[in-house]
């Protein structure tokens, strides 16, 4: 597992640190809200007051120890933007930082931020396709338009096999996986046979799956 330092206790970080700490991962976290600290009493995670764009405080932290250091502070900007270069002058191996904007994300790209994420806008963007098109229960977006997304079958395909169906080449799709109740297969071999019920993690563009999910009733 990871050593993991996050840096400002809103709801992305305080989201990030416990589920980091529930995989099992080494986490710290940072905030100069002795309440924000307070709450994670009742985790498996190392909890500390800091104001950390005040450098003596970042370089309490030894932030050379940690794999990955998360800057989750979104309404100060200012402070986003000076812990994030602080951290990689002082030797972070990996930054990321929230960003707001694209803007935002500029900035902290130019003072050091390895990675730049979008927790609002990633989650209101993939809950505007799941809700666009009917019969998708959960969908991630790999690129503009291609993601990945679990579907219920066509009824035609039940009791027929992937390779007798020839599912690539008449839907363009990817089958990544299968999900029958709380079991999971994983690249399903070509004469898998589907159940009425299964469920499907399919790799493919937006437009091809419009035309598919237009087939399941």
């Amino acid at each position: 597992m990871r050593s993991v330092l996050i840096i400002g206790l809103g709801r992305f970080g305080k989201t990030l640190a416990i589920k980091f700490s529930e995989i099992g991962n080494d986490v710290m976290v940072v905030d100069n809200n002795e309440d924000n600290i307070r709450e994670f009493m009742q985790y498996s995670v190392n909890a500390k007051i800091a104001d950390c764009t005040k450098r003596e405080a970042l370089e309490s932290l030894g932030v050379r120890n940690f794999d990955i250091c998360f800057v989750c502070i979104g309404s100060n900007f200012q402070a986003s933007l000076e812990i994030t270069s602080q951290l990689k002058e002082l030797g972070a191996k990996k930054v990321v930082s929230k960003a707001s904007t694209d803007i935002h994300a500029k900035f902290l790209g130019r003072n050091g931020a390895d990675e730049v994420v979008y927790p609002e806008r990633d989650r209101a963007e993939k809950l505007a396709v799941q809700y666009s098109l009917s019969n998708i229960f959960d969908y991630t977006e790999i690129s503009e338009d291609t993601g990945i997304y679990e579907i219920p079958i066509l009824d035609s395909w039940d009791n027929h096999s992937i390779i007798e169906l020839n599912i690539r080449n008449k839907y363009k799709i990817n089958i990544l996986a299968i999900k029958k109740g709380d079991e999971v297969i994983t690249l399903p071999a070509a004469d898998y046979v589907f159940d009425h019920g299964d469920h499907v993690l399919v790799l493919g563009k937006q437009r091809d799956m419009e035309k598919l999910l237009s087939k399941i009733k």
